[in-house]
């Protein structure tokens, strides 16, 4: 099978092209360095499959972050049968650099100028032809967000895998030339492949080929302490770019035809939207209320404020009698698109529940077999599928941010703040990705060129609530809001989402001003275009989720509340225990073990006999987090019997059922939910924090720093809303940790300071 490899700028649409031929769902974002690995596929709409390879997005073939050496060691080593260079039109001459560099490797190369129906719409035009003529390879104009020009692409990119291409390069004529030419004969002799490429990437003095090919240095080294620009002076590197720039400017410019009024108009619109959106001052609020409107959508129950208004009567949309009662709202207000939804899941999950649990009564199935299913699996199953609709919503309206352009911003806005303390807006980028998953965000880490600094990022990316912490979000939100009155789930939601925001960069910032202290890299990005997101890939995403989900619900999750069902109905000598005997259990006795250790935070030994739910709960979502709330579900059914009549529960009822139990106070709820969101994160982001750690050490670090974070931060919540005065003990022990931080770092200036003076011979 024939491997075509993808090779683009960031943000150029790599990814969606790689999505449009391999009917794929990678995750496409409008900002660079969506994709940090190389990720594959196969088209198959020719006679013979053709596997695509996305790399990762690169400015150019000399590498410095991992992501980019990935790229150019897989097109110098793999050596891919076609290289399709995704260029982006809008910005011809900025990405034809890489072309430039592409050209000069031995592998057939194929020009894709994408987005050209954003060029067209601009009133612009590309004469691909004469692009085609003037560069040596094919050149084919395509739409990967639309579709337009993929299938031509293809059948040109396999012709042209068929003839083989030695490398040209466009500094012919140059100043360097010659030496290019000596080091290329040089490394011809020693029998390198791709001896063009290495030997300019030698006159440019790449660390690699240096590391490489020390000999054939030496020769530049030498030629290079003869050698005086008047421009660059030595500085071949520069050199070798400003050529490229200029033969670009000379000879492939021309090929773009702009409409300028248009052209105007339209950056016009752009920098008046920037000039609200990126405001120095405004920039932020504007965020947080965008963030806020996203949560109001979605976990609302008073959409529109009139509930609050008091312009509502009891039970005004009640339809009594009929299936749906109250779906749609309550006398606390018109539910949000995301309540609505979660209501009708949540009746479907309700009445299957009471349907199988009527259903093995009347089979004469005996007590244990219908616990098992009724209330272990079906229990816990149900309590965190009845969330996926609000997890879906959420997880469209922060895609629909990244698509727009908007969260480049955010990065952009930030690293004014950022830079102040060590960090760039880089880091924020994978930050963001870490709420929809952990996984890939970890990974995207590699976009960042300082070691501290990715540690320091892959170390607070959990606090980003994932997907999968939601349902603890929304389902102890919900549960305070019904039992104590005390705001609405949105609000809740909303704050502890901010928490984990402020958490995470206080983190990183006492981080770099630490343990974790280095150089600020340089922050350069293009900010994309807006963009108006595709309803079809939007679509493809949000299904991939719910696939995602689903096969989680019915693997991990389902085997997890079976094994807590088992444990909490089989005492240590094995013997079945009904409902009413479960603090007999395996489980309650491993629960009121830890529970001591738990007591500072709100859910230790100060609560009542089932206090120990909320310890085991904790423990059970180290697996998944999803696991907190299918806990219990699969548990609330043993405490209901003790309460209530015995019916089907939902996730928020379950915790409606655990508060009244226990007698948690609201300080204690919301400790729970900042410790189950700070504190260690499911295995498979632990795994992947593992594999993108330098070495052992710093990975146990890692997990100390989650499990200390998570308990702290939710201890301050717990003692300051039982306690309001702590707030000032709390206010010291900070003032006191910052004031020993900065003595710190100055000690070690001046002890750097001094060491350098002794070394040196001198004194003060």
């Amino acid at each position: 099978m024939k491997r075509f490899a993808l090779a683009g700028n960031p943000n150029s649409g790599k990814t969606t092209l790689f999505n449009s031929l391999t009917g794929s769902t990678a995750h496409v974002g409008n900002w660079p360095g969506v994709t940090v690995d190389k990720r594959e596929g196969v088209y198959k709409k020719l006679k013979e499959q053709i596997a695509i390879v996305d790399l990762p997005g690169i400015y150019s073939l000399s590498p410095y972050t991992p992501e980019e050496v990935i790229s150019r060691n897989y097109i110098l080593d793999e050596k891919p049968d076609c290289v399709i260079n995704i260029v982006d039109a809008t910005n011809l001459e900025r990405n034809l650099y890489l072309t430039t560099q592409l050209l000069e490797i031995d592998v057939p190369v194929i020009v894709a100028l994408n987005m050209i129906d954003e060029v067209k719409k601009a009133g612009d035009s590309i004469d691909a032809e004469k692009l085609e003529k003037k560069i040596g390879v094919p050149v084919v104009e395509v739409s990967a967000l639309k579709g337009e020009g993929i299938d031509i692409l293809m059948k040109r990119a396999c012709e042209c895998c068929l003839k083989p291409r030695k490398g040209t390069t466009v500094l012919e004529g140059g100043a360097l030339m010659h030496l290019v030419r000596d080091c290329k004969i040089a490394l011809e002799g020693a029998g390198v492949g791709n001896a063009l490429f290495h030997a300019v990437k030698l006159v440019e003095l790449d660390e690699l080929e240096v590391a490489q090919h020390p000999q054939a240095a030496e020769t530049v080294q030498k030629f290079k302490e003869t050698f005086d620009d008047e421009t660059f002076g030595s500085d071949f590197e520069a050199i070798v770019a400003d050529s490229r720039y200029k033969y670009i400017s000379q000879n492939y410019s021309n090929a773009l035809v702009r409409n300028s009024k248009t052209g105007k108009e339209k950056l016009s619109r752009s920098d008046k939207a920037d000039r609200i959106l990126t405001h120095r001052i405004w920039g932020i609020p504007i965020f947080l209320v965008i963030l806020f409107a996203v949560f109001h959508l979605t976990f609302s129950e008073d959409f529109l404020y009139l509930g609050a208004m008091g312009a509502l009567g009891k039970d005004w949309v009640s339809l009594e009698g009929l299936w749906g009662e109250g779906m749609f709202g309550s006398s606390d207000g018109i539910a949000s698109p995301g309540v609505i939804l979660f209501n009708l899941l949540d009746s479907i999950t309700s009445s299957v529940s009471d349907a199988v649990s009527s259903a093995m009564t009347n089979a004469g199935a005996a007590q244990w077999a219908s616990g098992l299913v009724v209330d272990g699996v079906l229990g816990g199953l149900f309590s965190v599928l009845s969330f996926l609709p609000q997890i879906l919503v959420l997880f469209m309206f922060f895609s629909l941010l990244e698509d727009s352009g908007y969260m480049a911003r955010v990065a952009f806005i930030l690293d004014r703040i950022f830079r102040k303390f060590g960090l760039s807006g880089r880091a924020f980028m994978p930050m963001i990705m870490g709420f929809g998953c952990s996984v890939p965000a970890m990974t995207n880490t590699r976009t960042l060129a300082d070691e501290n600094e990715r540690i320091a990022t892959i170390r607070v990316i959990p606090f980003f609530s994932c997907g999968a912490k939601l349902p603890i979000l929304t389902a102890i939100a919900g549960g305070i809001a019904q039992i104590a009155g005390a705001g609405n789930a949105d609000v809740i939601t909303y704050g502890m989402y901010v928490l984990g925001i402020a958490v995470a960069i206080c983190a990183v910032l006492l981080m770099r001003s630490t343990t974790m202290r280095g150089e600020v890299p340089p922050f350069i990005m293009e900010l994309p275009a807006y963009r108006m997101p595709q309803a079809h890939s939007l679509a493809m995403l949000l299904w991939d989720k719910v696939k995602h989900f689903i096969k989680k619900a019915f693997t991990i999750i389902l085997a997890s509340t079976i094994v807590i069902w088992f444990v909490s109905h089989f005492s240590f000598d094995w013997k079945f225990l009904t409902d009413d005997k479960i603090n007999d259990s395996i489980l309650a006795g491993a629960g009121m073990l830890l529970q001591p250790l738990f007591t500072p935070v709100g859910f230790g030994s100060q609560l009542g006999e089932w206090g120990w739910v909320f310890v085991v709960a904790a423990i059970t979502g180290l697996i998944a987090k999803e696991n907190v709330i299918a806990t219990f579900g699969t548990l609330a059914a043993c405490i209901t019997s003790s309460f209530v009549a015995d019916e089907a529960l939902g996730g928020v009822d379950s915790v409606v059922q655990m508060i009244n139990a226990t007698g948690i106070g609201v300080p204690a709820l919301i400790a729970f939910i900042a410790f189950n969101m700070l504190t260690i994160p499911c295995f498979a982001a632990v795994a992947t924090a593992k594999a993108e750690m330098p070495n052992k050490k710093k990975f146990n670090f890692t997990l100390l720093f989650w499990i200390a974070t998570s308990y702290i931060v939710s201890a301050m919540i717990y003692l300051i809303g039982e306690w309001w005065w702590t707030l000032f003990i709390w206010l010291a022990v900070f003032a006191a940790v910052i004031t020993l931080i900065v003595f710190h770092n100055k000690g070690k200036l001046n002890f750097g300071r001094m060491a350098w003076l002794k070394k040196d011979g001198r004194s003060e």
